[in-house]
């Protein structure tokens, strides 16, 4: 165990945030932190990083155990490059590094061969160094570097870049990185998702799924949680509850809890309302009162079950629409934009089309234009070339992600209500209910609102537009999973046409009919969601491999171009093999962690004081403690196998 938090309670005054969680973490687990936004993830984070105090309760950890937390949208902050800030981390290992270089030095030296003892001693010292400098990783420091800075984007940003000069994004994205390499015992991470674009993504799951250490992460993103983590925390109503498996399977665990405890619930109601019924009616008979005063005590001592709680309260919206469009709503063509200071080309060459009805996705890596061709496309921006025709009877609906249409000093029902003044103040506040503001709520200002506040007063303005084409940038961010969950319902149900970025690949293969992926050349057209892009880019990618050792083997003399087709197909087979491996690899890891759970939770209940004294029930619990830790240890030997 690296980490046991016990019954910890923190309050703001005399509102409660978290009230008696207890939880622990294993090593190389992978914990999903969830619940709805301001439920109190980041704030327990907050508490086990010591950044934060806490009311009562208790944490322990391992003195040897290294923590390591990045906080929500985080931007690094330094005035080194990037290469300084990252070699950093290794401070200790290039002070090692130092010291060996000196030694050598010392150990060329002929005046050091004329005193044999010092010269050993420095033999000696330099073989413990370098041994210990080795197995630090210490001559794998570039390497580990150039590999994490290539997968968070910065591979073509030069090393000397100053940090001062990035995007905010950039800065966060650095952040990332960084505490990646410090490979800390236990990696905490609170929104690590945000700013990062699908390739990055899909590389820190896969980097993090082969992570030494431990995780814990909160996120949002469902697709990132079910690729990753085999744990579920949830905090809800201020306590925290254990959920084994990923994302998809806790949803389908609390269903089933739920309904299993209201069955229970309504069972043992009715039960109590015939023993009630039973009372009143005997209570006063002669030959039955005793019987009467039997059902009333067996009454009183019963354990009387609480309604279990549904839902917590969710944001409920639909988007309507005043009319159709015509069959043809949007036109795309080849169209350009040029960056104001370089004159070169943002984007070029992008041609799309939108008719009635469709819902379509925009994808491209973080800085290829996206959101400025949705500017561009609703008229807020200049095209350099090309054009953007809509068709008959389209009234626009444009979702903003930074949400710069917001007034910072107007309180929220007014910066809603000053939209659609016609309208009186209780259906703008029966809308901004349904939108989760109610009472005082509505007079907030909107400069003190949270990320998740402005995008769902965003959506509230959106929804009264009744737009029936709808333009959206990034409306997921800032969302909690369960906002996310109404935002797709709302929008599947919606009767117009969507465009929308995304890089919440969930809601691409949920949304998606149809995605138009944005590249430096122009534009890429796929049919389907974004499973079913990816599927299809590997055929082409296999289909072009073909083609080229195909031409290959043409070009070449029969026996040599033979051997390019052998090798390719031997090629081939080995990359089928290693996906194989892979998978194979990450189902063990599965498996290690389901047993290591269920060895702690065995071991758990030997220390239950109503087991101490119940001798077959210990021998019970150890039998099955061994035969896991057996399956274990056979696992451990297939994990080993399956890495070499």
């Amino acid at each position: 165990m690296l980490l046991q938090v016990s019954n910890i309670s923190k309050s703001y005054g005399v509102d409660p945030i978290l009230s008696n969680i207890t939880m622990q973490v294993l090593e190389r687990e992978r914990i999903g932190l969830v619940g709805v936004n301001g439920a109190g993830k980041s704030t327990l984070l907050k508490i086990i990083a010591g950044e934060l105090s806490f009311d009562s309760g208790a944490i322990h950890k391992a003195k040897e155990t290294r923590l390591g937390y990045l906080a929500q949208n985080s931007g690094l902050q330094s005035d080194r490059t990037i290469e300084a800030e990252m070699r950093a981390v290794f401070a200790h290992l290039l002070e090692a590094e130092q010291e060996l270089r000196d030694l050598e030095q010392q150990i060329a030296d002929p005046e050091l061969h004329e005193q044999p003892k010092r010269y050993e001693e420095v033999l000696d010292r330099y073989s413990r160094r370098s041994d210990w400098f080795r197995e630090q990783g210490g001559f794998e420091i570039n390497t580990r570097i150039n590999s994490v800075l290539h997968g968070m984007g910065f591979g073509t940003f030069p090393p000397d870049t100053p940090i001062h000069t990035l995007s905010g994004g950039q800065k966060t994205r650095l952040a990332l990185a960084r505490i990646l390499l410090q490979a800390p015992d236990l990696l905490m991470l609170d929104e690590p998702t945000n700013y990062l674009d699908i390739p990055t993504l899909t590389w820190l799951e896969g980097y993090l799924r082969s992570y030494s250490g431990a995780i814990l992460v909160v996120s949002h993103d469902r697709y990132f949680l079910d690729a990753l983590v085999q744990t579920i925390v949830e905090i809800e109503r201020h306590s925290a509850k254990r959920y084994t498996g990923n994302y998809s399977r806790y949803i389908d665990l609390k269903a089933a809890e739920y309904e299993s405890d209201l069955k229970q619930f309504e069972k043992q109601q009715d039960e109590i309302a015939k023993m009630e019924q039973f009372i009143q009616r005997n209570i006063v008979r002669a030959s039955t009162t005793k019987r009467a005063q039997s059902r009333r005590k067996a009454l009183d001592k019963m354990d009387v079950l609480d309604k279990p709680l549904g839902d917590l309260k969710k944001a409920n919206f639909t988007f309507q629409i005043e009319r159709q469009t015509g069959k043809d709503v949007l036109q795309v063509s080849d169209l350009s934009v040029l960056f104001d200071e370089k004159n070169k080309p943002l984007f070029q060459h992008v041609s799309f089309r939108l008719q009635r009805g469709e819902t379509v996705a925009l994808i491209g890596p973080n800085g290829i234009g996206k959101s400025t061709l949705l500017k561009t496309i609703v008229g807020q921006r200049q095209p350099s070339s090309g054009s953007v025709a809509w068709g008959s009877n389209v009234k626009l609906g444009y979702y903003d992600q930074e949400h710069t249409g917001l007034n910072q000093s107007n309180t929220v029902l007014e910066e809603v209500w000053g939209l659609y003044p016609h309208m009186e103040e209780s259906r703008i506040r029966t809308v901004l209910g349904s939108f989760l503001f109610s009472g005082e709520d509505v007079l907030k200002r909107i400069s003190a609102l949270s990320g998740g506040e402005k995008a769902r007063v965003s959506l509230a303005k959106l929804m009264l537009a009744q737009a029936n084409v709808l333009i959206l940038d990034e409306p997921t961010n800032h969302l909690d999973l369960y906002s996310k969950e109404v935002l797709e319902s709302a929008l599947l149900d919606y009767e117009g046409t969507l465009l929308f970025i995304s890089h919440d690949r969930y809601f691409l293969n949920k949304m998606a009919e149809r995605i138009v992926e944005l590249t430096p050349a122009g534009t890429e057209h796929f049919l389907g969601n974004y499973d079913e892009m990816i599927e299809k880019k590997h055929e082409l990618e296999e289909a072009r491999l073909e083609e080229a050792a195909k031409r290959a083997a043409s070009s070449s003399k029969a026996a040599v171009s033979s051997d390019n087709v052998s090798d390719y197909a031997l090629d081939k087979q080995a990359k089928r093999e290693e996906r194989s491996r892979q998978r194979k690899l990450e189902q063990v890891e599965a498996d290690i962690a389901e047993l290591e759970q269920a060895i702690a939770d065995l071991e758990l209940q030997l220390t239950d004081p109503a087991i101490f004294n119940d001798y077959m029930r210990i021998q019970e619990i150890q039998s099955q403690i061994d035969q896991k830790r057996t399956a274990l240890s056979e696992a451990y030997e297939q994990w080993e196998t399956l890495s070499e």
